[in-house]
């Protein structure tokens, strides 16, 4: 997967991994064998919101994203999981 852009990082998934990608974050995926999965999930109300970077798409794009809720746990781990701490 690659992330922020053109220029940005890529990084290897392998089976048993979970990324979370957190509102605004922009990624790509490089290629995957055919028995990868993806499963998105908005939160509660909220309707999928898919931008690519086109004119005119910010500044309510932004707006978007800052008005995206946390989620209420890590959806692994639960409450007690370390996503709350690292998605700021």
């Amino acid at each position: 997967v690659q992330f922020g852009g053109a220029s940005g990082p890529v990084l290897d998934a392998s089976a048993g991994d979970l990324l979370v990608i957190p509102a605004g974050v922009a990624h790509k995926n490089m290629g995957a064998s055919t028995d990868f999965m993806v499963v998105g999930a908005y939160p509660e109300g909220q309707p999928c919101d898919m931008n690519n970077g086109r004119p005119g798409e910010r500044p309510r794009t932004d707006e978007n994203i800052h008005r995206t809720a946390l989620p209420p746990a890590d959806p692994i781990l639960g409450t007690g999981g370390p996503l709350m701490q690292l998605w700021k």
